[in-house]
């Protein structure tokens, strides 16, 4: 695609055919099984309108024609799904993961894989082949996919565990949120990819690979969740005990890489994810647009004639366009790069969904009140747009250690992406925000670095100090507050008493300006760690006056005994009860 936003004649007929898709055979279920409180039926209510997506090649649009697919480019793909999306963004997330499922299989399998796997789902005659993926965990896990590339040892990241017996693997563990894996019937899809750990001495990214489960396997269970948005997505809970899966069903490029084929899989759905924001924020725009031309709140004339309603709109209408060619982008991009676009993916996923979601709301305050009447469809929009920011892979957890990690390596050009050149992405770039920086300990009285620790040793990448001003050798140089001048003595001792610690002023102390009211966060303050846990009381308990505040009964006065303050005029001493 050149620097032309004009669509072609064919993508015209794609666009043309994917809305006519989604107003004529998508629409007239989408209200009934929205309101269906049963997550399994609401799928089932559009089983009709997922056969028809069969018929007409949109199902399979994304996989290659070799292999029966639609051979679609991911900028055509991505045209075709905000018509959909602006219709129901959960049914074009079932036809999504289709690709989620069977696109590793063309990136990294054998032939024989691909014909057994992809062509078998692209023939079938039924019209109800569905896939699934599968990689992330649940709740309370010891990772969970935000974590799945903490390079950790045992129990950080995935935990389903693949352990090879003969000519089969031997599954256990437990998969959660993955969409349409348990099926028309909560039986199991009729194929579901499912990253696992072949390598159960490994932690992190290391050791994972691509296992295909296919529907009727013994030892998997399955069990639909019931969302806020995206209802007419199934989303499932599995669960694997002792399942057995022949060993030929390893997507056999993913052997210990399944790290990057999560990587890659977002990769190719964060332009998808993005334009599902565009859909829902356009037909939500639309919505109030045609709102605020009829609508005249008892004035003289429609809303839209007022400053603030067409103002936001018009910004409302800006963004959308904005995210939709940014979308466009990362597609062709990944068009042009072999399916890579693990930075641009991300930033298509954060920019729309997060901008998007608040102009949604924008929209329902041009109508107001009105708007959440169910009726007219802004609850509903505000919904699907809630969870986009949270779903295919979350911008917190997944998304933007993506961008961090591709911007902080050393071979990151800033230019790349302008210049239309790759961008790689490698294991180096992983888990760059998973492992929190340590805080320093405070176990000796002196100094904050453990008694057993050589001087010299590295804590939260900063080398420690060794002329530390509160200890001994190797203690780190505590901060210095503007305005404050160190010298050899703290500003307060501690001396215990029953009830709490109480500040008073060092002998001789030079005066010095007061930090804040927590005295054992003062610069150079002694350490109290050792002290007794009566002694630790804070120092607004109900039998302690607040720190440097103390009533003089025979001036009848406070006075404020801290160094460098200075005391209040006087007051009339109030007579005690």
């Amino acid at each position: 695609m050149a620097i032309d936003f004009t669509l072609t004649p064919e993508q015209k007929v794609i666009q043309e055919a994917a809305r006519e898709f989604a107003r004529d055979v998508l629409r007239p279920v989408v209200r009934e099984a929205d309101e269906e409180p049963d997550p399994l039926r609401a799928f089932n209510l559009t089983k009709p309108a997922y056969r028809e997506a069969v018929e007409r090649g949109i199902a399979f649009s994304m996989l290659p024609r070799q292999y029966g697919g639609g051979g679609m480019s991911n900028v055509d793909f991505v045209i075709a799904a905000e018509e959909i999306c602006a219709v129901d963004p959960g049914f074009a997330t079932t036809i999504l993961v289709n690709g989620l499922g069977l696109m590793p299989v063309w990136y990294y399998g054998t032939e024989e894989q691909k014909e057994r796997f992809i062509s078998r789902a692209t023939s079938d005659s039924s019209g109800e082949f569905i896939v699934g993926y599968a990689a992330s965990e649940p709740p309370g896990s010891p990772g969970g996919t935000a974590n799945f590339d903490a390079p950790a040892v045992n129990g950080a990241g995935m935990s389903v565990t693949a352990t090879l017996d003969g000519d089969e693997y031997v599954v256990n563990g437990r998969e959660y949120w993955p969409c349409n894996v348990g099926g028309w019937d909560d039986q199991g899809a009729d194929l579901n990819l499912v990253v696992v750990r072949t390598d159960r001495e490994a932690g992190g990214t290391h050791g994972l690979s691509a296992l295909m489960v296919e529907r009727g396997t013994p030892g998997v269970t399955y069990a639909s969740i019931s969302t806020s948005g995206r209802r007419l997505a199934p989303n499932c809970e599995i669960v694997f005990d002792q399942a057995r899966v022949p060993a030929a069903n390893l997507i056999e490029g993913t052997r210990g890489n399944g790290d990057l084929l999560i990587d890659r899989n977002f990769a190719w759905s964060g332009p998808v994810a993005g334009i599902a924001a565009v859909g829902v924020a356009r037909a939500a725009y639309e919505a109030a647009l045609d709102w605020a031309k009829t609508y005249t709140a008892g004035g003289p004339r429609p809303i839209i004639e007022y400053e603030h309603p067409g103002y936001v709109l018009g910004d409302v209408a800006t963004r959308i366009e904005a995210a939709r060619y940014s979308c466009w982008k990362g597609a062709h991009h990944i068009d042009e790069h072999d399916h890579h676009g693990e930075l641009v993916g991300a930033m298509n996923k954060v920019l729309c969904t997060e901008m998007l979601f608040d102009r949604v709301y924008k929209c329902m305050q041009v109508v107001g009140v009105n708007s959440v009447d169910r009726k007219h469809l802004f609850e509903r929009y505000l919904r699907e747009a809630s969870i986009l920011p949270l779903y295919d892979a979350g911008n917190f957890g997944m998304q933007r250690r993506r961008i961090h990690g591709v911007m902080a390596h050393s071979s990151f050009d800033p230019r790349a992406v302008m210049d239309n050149r790759a961008v790689d992405f490698d294991k180096s770039m992983e888990g760059i925000d998973t492992i929190p920086t340590p805080r320093a300990e405070t176990t000796g009285p002196s100094c904050g670095r453990d008694p057993g620790r050589p001087p010299g040793h590295r804590r939260g990448g900063r080398e420690a100090s060794s002329q530390g001003s509160g200890g001994g050798p190797g203690c780190p140089t505590p901060p210095r507050l503007p305005g404050v001048v160190p010298s050899g003595r703290p500003p307060f001792e501690l001396r215990v008493r029953e009830g709490g610690v109480a500040p008073v002023p060092a002998r001789d102390a030079p005066a010095r300006p007061v930090v804040d009211q927590d005295q054992s966060s003062r610069v150079g303050a002694p350490q109290v760690e050792d002290l007794p846990a009566r002694a630790l009381r804070t120092p607004f308990h109900e039998d302690h006056r607040p720190v440097g505040r103390r009533r003089d009964p025979a001036r009848g006065r406070h006075r404020l005994v801290g160094p460098g303050r200075t005391a209040p005029r006087a007051c009339p001493a109030a007579p005690r009860p």
